[in-house]
């Protein structure tokens, strides 16, 4: 097995096949593509006809087209292998036909709802060792991810969204004539059973009946419905999140709902009345036990079978097999996505260049309507139900007083290959609800992150410390421009000046006495009489866009050397310490080990990982670990938009795109916009 991977051995062993044929009876294996790509880098060749010598024959579970192949398979003396959505799959059900699974099952022995054969889930979990200390810390992580993150098989749902009142009793639904059921034995008289059991060990609780996401969409009837609710028995329909749901059940009763399985991570030791793959194991109270297992696990053992393991995910913008994690970050990145958007957004203060990109980024469930005018905007998102994005730079006291949710826009922290004063589209961008992370005059939404960020186990930390090595490693900041090679540096202890654009709203709100780029240099200096200051102009000044030009006989009356065009990471490196009002260059420093002092209130500043000389908010008093940090600041306070699939990515993708591309151009007119801009780069209006 290799648990390093995360991808099971039945899918290792067909894809070391070779391209073994996969002979299909089921028109869904040559009409949906994703299941083929998965399954051919699995190494399974899709094809049509009787199977030949060697060939295996593909069904889809147990579903009701599955006796072709079955049948083609007994005739031919032909092993089958099973092919079932994995346990993370998708925004929607499939029956929603909306979004295709994020990984597949795929079984060579049987199907891992059926208990009647082993199947390969059954045999990892009765004879795997389970006992890697790596694999098992990723199953914990896991675990935390998805109950932090509020993942699920499915998850279109509002983690916020109202559950009952805590206690309750939580009965879990589930379609009729489902083949989990089927193979269990259960029938409507199961269902039944299953409910009177609960009230009656219950006495006096309520009882909530969760239904299954396929009955509340209207594609298949569950057993349930209002005609059994009344006398202390309610029916919850609405999607919301199953994690916040096992928070308030004091006892959790399925039948061999997937919703069991996950109930086993909340906590819980469901009450089970099928026999699922994840019964018999010692994590359930089993109304009929199975005589094939009788293994003790613990909840990591079964998560790291069952969700690293067994199934084979896909990665959507790679387009390649992945690991767990790099499934559950893209499942969390498109949720996310669906979660901000799917109401729909009024933006504002957005100027014409950026509108194709941001409804790209923010449109995808439901398209962006544009408004310049607040009083508007807000009439409108009242009206339509949807929320408000304005430009960070373009925000009114109108609409921070909107009866409306409204989050600010800006760019993100790895943003490009070219300048954003450029017009080149970013690969990230924020949206923060509280206040807008360079503003240190109001609580932010990253602050808040950050904070919380520090509470985070190791396991979850490991993400980010992944993520510094990659930027380290490929050598990525912000904006990844070309730039000169360094000349020979005078000897010394170095200190790195950022330039900054004077008039930069984060200089506007985040600095005290010291806010121009000559007194930065005169203060460095002054404080740092014998070193070695090194001064990099901003590359939106160097380019003639934005304001905050100094010239090089001004920057030398405190600098040793001015370093036009300079690769910032290759000066990082070369030097001891960077002194900076609020440049992100200080935060990029901070991610490859030097010292950072800080005369502004940059958001890293304050955490007690730089000197501050600046005014900090006194409400920073967390101190995360720079991992820490680096996870609020780069994983989960940004959205990513991959620019090459159009999809919503983790953090990790965009790294990739950022390093070896490939990565859009802008266009004619963008470039256009860019030379007028250049041209009036003192009136704010052109980019604010």
């Amino acid at each position: 097995m290799r648990a390093r991977s995360g991808i099971s051995a039945p899918a290792t062993d067909a894809r070391e096949a070779g391209g073994r044929r996969l002979c299909v009876y089921n028109g869904g294996f040559l009409t949906q593509r994703r299941i083929r790509r998965i399954l051919e880098l699995a190494g399974w060749r899709v094809a049509v006809g009787q199977p030949r010598p060697g060939d295996w024959v593909g069904v889809w579970g147990q579903s009701p087209t599955a006796w072709r192949g079955e049948r083609v398979a007994a005739r031919r003396g032909a092993p089958i292998l099973r092919v079932e959505d994995a346990f993370l799959r998708s925004l929607h059900p499939g029956r929603a036909g909306r979004e295709p699974p994020l990984g597949l099952l795929l079984d060579r022995t049987g199907v891992h709802f059926d208990p009647a054969r082993p199947s390969d889930i059954e045999t990892l979990l009765a004879t795997h060792p389970l006992d890697d200390t790596a694999l098992l810390d990723r199953a914990r992580a896991g675990i935390a991810w998805l109950r932090d993150a509020h993942l699920s098989k499915y998850t279109a749902f509002d983690p916020a969204a109202s559950v009952p009142a805590a206690p309750y009793v939580l009965v879990i639904d589930q379609t009729r004539g489902d083949a989990s059921l089927r193979a269990s034995g259960a029938d409507a008289a199961t269902f039944r059973d299953m409910l009177i059991r609960a009230r009656a060990e219950h006495p006096g609780l309520p009882v909530v009946i969760k239904t299954h996401p396929e009955t509340a969409g209207g594609h298949r009837p569950g057993h349930f419905g209002p005609e059994d609710c009344g006398e202390g028995v309610t029916l919850l329909t609405e999607p919301v999140s199953p994690w916040a749901l096992f928070e308030g059940a004091v006892a959790v009763y399925t039948v061999s709902s997937q919703l069991g399985f996950e109930a086993i991570f909340a906590g819980h030791r469901p009450r089970v009345f099928g026999q699922p793959f994840y019964a018999g194991w010692g994590l359930t109270e089993d109304l009929t036990p199975h005589p094939r297992r009788g293994r003790r696990l613990t909840r990591a053992q079964l998560f790291a079978a069952a969700m690293i393991l067994y199934p084979t995910w896909y990665d959507p913008c790679r387009d390649r097999l992945a690991s767990f994690e790099e499934a559950a970050a893209q499942l969390e990145s498109e949720t996310r996505a669906w979660r901000e958007d799917h109401n729909g957004h009024v933006a504002v203060g957005m100027r014409l260049w950026k509108r194709g990109h941001l409804q790209r980024f923010f449109g995808r469930h439901k398209r962006l309507v544009f408004e310049n005018d607040p009083a508007r905007a807000i009439t409108r998102a009242e009206r339509e139900g949807r929320g408000i994005l304005v430009w960070a730079g373009k925000a009114t006291k109108e609409l921070d007083a909107a009866p409306v949710r409204v989050a600010r826009v800006e760019d993100g922290f790895l943003r490009s290959r070219g300048l954003g004063a450029a017009l080149v589209p970013p690969l990230s961008l924020v949206t923060d609800d509280l206040g807008i992370y360079y503003d240190p005059g109001r609580e932010s939404r990253l602050e808040r992150l950050i904070a919380e960020a520090a509470a985070l186990p190791r396991e979850r930390l490991a993400r980010a410390e992944a993520l510094i090595a990659t930027l380290t490693r490929e050598r990525l900041t912000k904006y990844n421009l070309a730039a000169r090679p360094l000349p020979a540096l005078p000897p010394g202890r170095r200190i790195l000046v950022p330039g900054q654009v004077e008039d930069d709203a984060s200089i506007e709100t985040g600095c005290g006495e010291i806010r121009t780029n000559a007194a930065l240099l005169a203060a460095t200096r002054a404080a740092n009489p014998e070193a070695v200051i090194l001064y990099k102009p901003h590359p939106d000044v160097e380019a003639g866009l934005r304001d905050g030009q100094m010239s090089e006989a001004e920057a030398l009356a405190h600098a040793d050397i001015v370093l036009a065009e300079a690769d910032p990471v290759a000066l990082i490196e070369a030097v001891d310490e960077v002194w900076t009002m609020t440049s992100l260059l200080g935060f990029e420093a901070l991610l490859r080990g030097r010292q950072v002092t800080c005369l502004g209130a940059p958001f890293y500043a304050g955490w007690g990982l730089t000197r501050d000389l600046g005014p900090v908010p006194a409400r920073r008093r967390a101190r995360p670990s720079l991992a820490a940090l680096a996870h609020a600041a780069l994983i989960a306070y940004p959205r990513y938009l991959d620019p090459l699939t159009g999809l919503p990515c983790p953090p990790e993708v965009a790294a990739e795109r950022l390093a070896r591309g490939p990565l859009p151009r802008p266009g004619r007119l963008n470039r256009a916009l860019a030379k007028l801009q250049g041209a009036f780069a003192s009136h704010a209006w052109i980019w604010r």
